[in-house]
């Protein structure tokens, strides 16, 4: 799954809703309470903005399961070591 596709993911959509974020917001703060280093991509301030805005809400442990069960054991990118979500 690539990474753009993940923005459509039904999970991930409905658990954007239940705390009014976009589900790139989500992807971002799942990412975040993981522990991994974001570092997302845009050149549109108004993704830039909303990429800051994932520190006012937490996933509970319930989501983050359901996020985890998505896990295709896949990369995205060249590196199979790294995984770089473009949501633009």
């Amino acid at each position: 799954m690539r990474g753009g596709e993940m923005l459509e993911v039904p999970e991930i959509v409905e658990i954007a809703k239940a705390h009014a974020k976009t589900p790139a917001q989500v992807i971002l703060r799942w990412e975040t309470q993981q522990g991994i280093c974001v570092i997302p991509k845009s050149t549109h301030i108004e993704r830039i903005r909303e990429n800051f805005d994932i520190f006012d809400f937490e996933l509970t442990s319930a989501e983050m399961a359901s996020i985890r069960a998505l896990n295709e054991n896949r990369g995205i990118g060249s590196n199979p070591y790294t995984m770089m979500l473009d949501f633009e």
